[in-house]
């Protein structure tokens, strides 16, 4: 069991990266076999998923820091007023950060320097209800 966990941690921190990886058919497989019991698969699915985001906010942070912003040639004021948005309404599309593309909102709350705390709570609150429902699906179509 604690090997299968281990792949399912290691498989949702990767697809929570900027690299092309799925783990959801890992996470069904594990919960159709009977491996490890439903909680265990959602919370360790969930912690390697919101963990893997963090690699993403970093490469954000690193990028701005870089000044990316200026190599796409985007003047000063307008990321400001970007920065401003985003605190108020972009933020927000961290609660998608559970599609495909939207992931990539996590490497803008990165440049955007959206405070830790605040990341970590929505996409841990999108991460989790994504495992959730996968659980809830694969029990429907396979209980």
């Amino acid at each position: 069991m604690l090997t299968a966990l281990a792949g399912l941690f290691a498989a949702a921190f990767t697809a929570a990266t900027v690299l092309p990886f799925q783990s959801e058919l890992i996470f069904a497989g594990l919960q159709i076999t009977g491996m490890a019991p439903v909680w265990a698969l959602i919370l360790v699915a969930s912690l390697g998923n919101t963990l893997g985001t963090y690699v993403n906010y970093w490469l954000g942070w690193r990028l701005e820091s870089a000044g990316a912003h200026r190599w796409l040639r985007v003047p000063d004021a307008q990321f400001a007023r970007a920065r401003l948005w985003w605190g108020r309404w972009g933020i927000w599309t961290l609660l998608l950060s559970w599609m495909p593309v939207l992931d990539l909102t996590t490497v803008m709350a990165g440049s955007m320097r959206t405070p830790l705390w605040q990341f970590t709570l929505l996409v841990a609150l999108a991460k989790t209800g994504r495992y959730i429902a996968l659980a809830a699906i694969t029990a429907g179509l396979f209980g």
